[in-house]
Parts: C-alpha cells; structure tokens; sequence
C-alpha cells in the first residue's frame, strides 16, 4: 500500500481591487474637500497679534482694497447693502456675519459697512484677521 501525501494548497489573497477601491476613495476625497474659502478675490486680511478660533460659517462680506464688496459669492453695491442684510438677518441667527476687509480697504469705507451692519439689526459682527508673526525680542 501506497501512501501519497497531501500537498498543502496555500491560499492567496487577490487585494488588487482593494487598493483599486481605496485609490478612487482617496481621489474623492481630495477633489471633494475645499481648500479655498475665499471666493475668486484676492484679500490680504489685517494682522492681529492674538485671534480667537472661529470657524466660517452662514455669511461672510467680503471688501477688497478698492472697495468692491461681495456678500459670499454674490456681488453687492454700497446702495444695496442694507436691503440685502435685512434680508438674511433671519438666516443668521447666533452665527453673526463675518467682515473680510483687504488691509488696504479704506478705513471710512468698513467703517461705513459696519454703520450699514448696524442698521440692519445685525448683532453679532465677526471682523476677520491674520494671525502676526511673532517677532523675535532677543535680537
């Protein structure tokens, strides 16, 4: 009597279309986060020494330096200002609205847009900075 013995089969696992399926997930999500949170303008924000932590959200007004003003992407005049803030005031809430002034914005101009804010009732104004580079003291 013969006896064969019993090769071992080894098992092999095909992960090709794993990494296929986690290499589409990563270029989703990489296409689909937001990098830019300015809308087609360039600003250049004031410099603060300290800021606190607050996270965009609802509306945001931009100025640029000469004077132009966006309420998020939509393009607003001085005259309309007003009507369009009376507008959203109920869309606000607690979240306020967020200033966005160039640093070479005129300073009559935001002070003219923060007199408009307070026309319309709004309560809560955000006025947005960049944080200043520390500068070394020992030198």
């Amino acid at each position: 009597m013969q006896i064969r013995e019993k090769s071992k089969k080894r098992i092999n696992i095909n992960i090709t279309s794993l990494i296929d399926v986690l290499f589409l997930l990563l270029i989703f999500f990489l296409v689909s986060s937001t990098f830019v949170e300015q809308p087609g303008m360039k600003i250049d924000l004031p410099k603060a020494s300290k800021r606190e932590s607050f996270r965009a959200k609802g509306y945001t007004l931009f100025i640029s330096k000469d004077g132009s003003m966006f309420l998020n992407d939509e393009k607003v005049e001085m005259k309309d200002l007003k009507a369009r803030l009376t507008a959203i005031k109920k869309d606000l809430g607690d979240k306020g609205l967020i200033l966005k002034a160039d640093e070479k914005t005129s300073y009559g101009i935001v002070i003219e847009v923060m007199d408009i804010v307070k026309q319309s009732d709004i309560k809560k104004l955000v006025v947005a900075t960049e944080i200043k580079e520390q500068i070394n003291q020992n030198r």
